[in-house]
């Protein structure tokens, strides 16, 4: 009984040591290894891809935003503010939908079928918001320039970017509403449209929250 009591506290002793030499190791200098060579070696993609503007941060690269009015008394959801641009839709366009106001907490898709009737109507609703919002009276918008994502959301719900097509359909507007010309804002689009990934990864996009930053910063000018 002895020997069997004593081999137990000596395993029981061997695995106590063998969990707090772990704990330390993997639960503490582990992570502060890799977060001090992330911090080191990639600052901006450690700390969550920042964006800054006028010396704060004003959101991240990797999740998209909206840019409403103001909630009015008795309304469900905000109107689009048009000097801006607009992102695509976060997961569904419908006072009913998961998501429309681009909530982390909310990431994911809407899981409606290609012939369901509420997704089937919020996208003609989008589709007809679309062309109304973005034509102007020297520039009309035409039901077969209006890409997929500026009426559908992406995968997750919060995809930060749109295409060069939707962000140069929306340019006669911006310019209208913000005093602009045409080519100053088709200017801009381009000098913030990235290419693909290594030149064949991807397509096209332009991020939005720095679309709009530069924006900000031309109408001050």
């Amino acid at each position: 009984m002895n020997n069997s009591a004593a081999n137990t506290g000596r395993v029981l002793w061997a695995g106590l040591r063998a969990l707090l030499v772990l704990t330390v190791v993997c639960g503490v200098l582990y992570p502060l290894a890799v977060t001090g060579i992330a911090q080191l070696a990639f600052p901006g993609k450690a700390n969550g891809s920042e964006i800054e503007s006028g010396g704060k941060v004003v959101g991240s690269e990797l999740i998209g935003q909206t840019y409403n009015l103001p909630l009015k008394d008795g309304e469900e959801t905000a109107a689009p503010d048009l000097k801006w641009f607009q992102p695509r839709p976060s997961n569904g366009l419908g006072a009913n939908s998961v998501n429309t106001q681009y909530a982390i907490i909310l990431s994911g898709a809407t899981n409606r079928s290609g012939d369901n009737e509420d997704l089937i109507t919020w996208v003609k609703d989008a589709k007809a918001a679309v062309i109304k919002d973005n034509s102007t009276a020297d520039y009309k918008v035409k039901p077969s320039d209006v890409p997929a994502e500026a009426v559908t959301s992406s995968g997750s719900g919060l995809d930060p970017h749109i295409s060069p097509e939707y962000a140069k359909l929306q340019v006669h507007r911006i310019a209208e509403k913000n005093n602009l010309t045409v080519p100053q804002v088709d200017k801009l689009v381009a000098d913030h449209t990235d290419g693909r990934i290594l030149g064949f990864i991807g397509e096209p996009r332009v991020n939005v929250l720095q679309l709009n930053i530069a924006l900000k910063e031309l109408t001050k000018g």
